[in-house]
């Protein structure tokens, strides 16, 4: 019998990253929708074990149980199984820590057929990393072979939930797949550029129906450098930096002597910046993607239009307060700290969240640097492995052929009905081509079989 509360989650299914170091906290959210009185966002911790992917958006059953609640033995021995039946949503298992390691915890959880495993902190006290001496034994784990995600969460948010499901309120838990940008302003450094321009424009699309149908939260970066104290009053730190050597950018042509120096990329890429600070702001941060392809049409360095006045016109273009722009930029000779940029600079170091980013391009989807080509596809697939079959509809509409690995049979069986789908489609047309010499092809086109999902 199935022993427990329940209530409909939409939760994060964590990323399982590779770690950083043993004791770094990883970590992500948890958006709690309803009810009213534990609305908000939490942060959690990802377990250090487990098969590293990218996250999962799993809608799914909480269920914290009556028997086993810190889940230290096996749930068959309690006549407790989570196992979904035929349409049935997924079990998401929440537990309290205490008396066994985390990972036998999900194990246990894993066996007893739950999707995912909320781990509640019996102290009040910050996020600990997920982490167990048992997880560097390598045997152990294979043992165990986790392959379900788990998070772990404070004391307060545990017993604000199991509060929630003894009153038999609805809690509901959402989240979007957070995928970031590192980028730059200036594409006309060689074919490395011309990559990245060449995406941008054809992922834009593809951006903008999941933000504005709020599947991801997208977020663009600009990496920055700093001009040691000693250089700051040089005529090279000052052509390449703001703010007194605070923050600064190659040179774009690698001639100090000629062309656009690293100050003028410098304070576009601040530009683009605030332009999605802005957009967001206006509660549309999808018009960065819509500034940025203007702006590289518009205001190439080849023709000399990189510059303030050319990027005022595409952002007038978008409706946007260009008053608001320029006060985010500030003045780029004030020996003062830029907000933008200084977040720029703490966010590419990794905050302990994600490694430092050290090139361009790079992309990583909920921390988690992806390693694939720069490619639409290739890209959405990443992004899109991360949903379950409720938010799959938006990958198929966007025409990704989308494949579960982990259901050997049912990707087979699709791959083989594409291949039937396709070759039936040429054959259709080859033979439409040829009726139409006799005036046959509705009739006999209407002869031909129908090939059944």
């Amino acid at each position: 019998m199935r022993e427990k509360f329940g209530f409909l989650l939409c939760v994060l299914i964590l990323l399982w990253g590779t770690c950083l170091g043993k004791f770094i906290v990883e970590k992500n959210s948890l958006k709690l929708t309803s009810p009213e009185s534990i609305k908000g966002v939490y942060d959690c911790a990802i377990g250090s074990f487990g098969v590293p992917q990218y996250a999962r958006i799993l809608i799914g059953t909480v269920i914290y149980p009556k028997a086993n609640q810190r889940s230290c033995r096996n749930f068959d021995d309690y006549g407790i199984s989570f196992k979904s039946k035929p349409g049935e949503l997924p079990t998401i298992l929440l537990v309290d820590r205490g008396d066994c390691f985390l990972s036998l915890k999900v194990s246990y959880a894993q066996k007893a057929g739950a999707a995912a495993v909320l781990i509640a902190d019996y102290l009040d006290e910050p996020l600990i990393t997920m982490y167990t001496p048992e997880d560097d034994d390598v045997e152990y784990l294979q043992e165990l072979n986790i392959t379900i995600p788990s998070a772990f969460i404070r004391k307060s948010l545990g017993d604000s939930i199991k509060k929630a499901l003894q009153s038999g309120e609805m809690v509901n838990i959402g989240d979007q797949i957070k995928y970031e940008f590192w980028t730059n302003s200036n594409y006309e450094c060689g074919p490395n550029c011309d990559n990245q321009l060449e995406f941008v424009k054809k992922f834009k699309g593809t951006a903008k129906i999941l933000e504005q149908k709020g599947y991801t939260q997208f977020t663009p970066h600009y990496k920055t450098w700093y001009c040691p104290k000693a250089f700051t009053l040089t005529k090279r730190c000052k052509s390449q930096c703001i703010n007194h050597g605070r923050y600064c950018a190659p040179d774009p042509e690698q001639d100090f002597t000629k062309g656009y120096d690293g100050k003028d990329v410098l304070i576009q890429n601040l530009r683009h910046a605030c332009l999605f600070k802005v957009a967001r702001e206006y509660g549309k941060p999808w018009l960065w993607w819509d500034y940025v392809t203007d702006f590289a049409i518009r205001c190439p360095m080849r023709k000399g239009k990189y510059n303030k006045y050319c990027a005022d016109q595409v952002i007038r273009s978008l409706g946007i307060d260009i008053t608001k722009i320029e006060k985010c930029i500030g003045d780029p000779d004030a020996d003062v700290e830029n907000p933008v940029l200084k977040a720029e600079l703490e966010a590419q170091m990794g905050n302990g969240y994600h490694a430092e980013v050290t090139r361009l391009p790079t992309l990583l989807i909920n921390n988690s640097q992806y390693k694939g080509e720069l490619q639409r596809g290739a890209v959405l697939k990443a992004i899109c492995g991360g949903f379950q079959d409720p938010m799959r509809s938006i990958c198929l509409s966007q025409g990704l052929e989308y494949y579960d690995n982990k259901d050997g049979a049912s990707s087979g069986r699709t791959r083989l009905l594409k291949l039937l789908h396709d070759g039936y489609d040429s054959y259709k047309k080859f033979l439409q081509m040829i009726l139409s010499k006799f005036n046959q092809t509705s009739d006999a086109l209407r002869q031909l079989p129908q090939i059944e999902e």
